[in-house]
């Protein structure tokens, strides 16, 4: 999946030159990038710094970055109870030839790698801690409390939109009423968390949500690994089986398996197996 601009041109930073992105941010901050040590993803870059601090760079089209605001990470350093990085400081810049605003935050360095990449193929044999550490911040997150709404896939998250995206890939789903929300990351997938050590990371898209979006997300990530998936289900089984909690999962099941689907995504057929069972459950309530 790639971004969509102003000027039709698609954008992943995967395979877009960024040199001079990198050499902006630089002088910004006041601080060299370790250019050995630089990640890239769809829509980001990050690299360790002189400091010891790490850069995560990203760009937004400027009527997305304008109708939504971009302050995600700096709020969420607010929220306690949560592993997360340690935000320090950002700069931003709107870069008018492209139409995209771009922004740098400095964090501290994550204590552990990614545990992968969005979607696992094997199962990465996390241990019990890791667990605990991951039930113990997304409880500490639901808790709390945000004027901000989440984005996920850098869309404001709304019930017609929840709506929307279902019908599209299953319209006999019916009962898809949200009920509660509260706060979650919404993009809570395996690149985003580090182990052996927990800790959550790129927290631009988080806010307001309905419940279960997290736990939802992971165990989406996690359908080409069975295993895997029971473990997020055991886990998260509060939320997973609560009815919001099974709307979201049939949210996020609707991205997979629904008309864009992709035919080698490993996950499309349990997605569409559980969806009809979710379908059907949500029509007995």
């Amino acid at each position: 999946m790639t971004l969509s601009v102003a000027d039709g041109r698609a954008v992943d930073l995967r395979k877009e030159p960024v040199d001079r992105v990198l050499e902006r941010v630089e002088q910004r901050l006041g601080t060299a990038l370790d250019r050995a040590s630089v990640v890239r993803k769809r829509r980001s870059v990050g690299a360790r710094t002189a400091r010891d601090t790490w850069v995560r760079v990203e760009r937004r089209p400027w009527t997305r970055a304008r109708a939504q605001g971009w302050a995600g990470i700096e709020t969420a350093a607010a929220l306690t109870g949560v592993a997360m990085p340690r935000w320090m400081g950002s700069v931003a810049w709107r870069d008018t030839d492209d139409e995209a605003i771009w922004r740098a935050d400095e964090t501290s360095v994550l204590p552990g790698d990614p545990v992968g990449t969005t979607v696992l193929a094997s199962d990465p044999a996390l241990g019990d801690d890791w667990w605990k550490a991951l039930n113990t911040s997304l409880d500490a997150l639901a808790a709390q409390s945000t004027a901000r709404t989440a984005t996920p896939d850098t869309e404001p998250i709304t019930q017609r939109l929840v709506d929307r995206v279902i019908r599209a890939a299953f319209p006999s789903a019916v009962n898809t009423q949200v009920v509660t929300w509260s706060p979650a990351h919404a993009d809570l997938n395996w690149a985003n968390v580090t182990a052996p050590e927990f800790c959550v990371f790129d927290w631009e898209d988080w806010g307001m949500a309905p419940r279960g979006l997290d736990s939802a997300s992971l165990l989406a990530a996690s359908l080409a690994v069975p295993a895997l998936a029971d473990r997020v289900r055991s886990e998260r089984r509060a939320d997973l089986e609560s009815r919001d909690g099974m709307v979201m999962r049939l949210f996020v099941l609707a991205k997979i398996a629904g008309p864009h689907a992709h035919p080698d995504d490993p996950r499309v057929a349990p997605a569409r197996i559980e969806a009809e069972q979710l379908i059907h459950t949500l029509q007995q309530i």
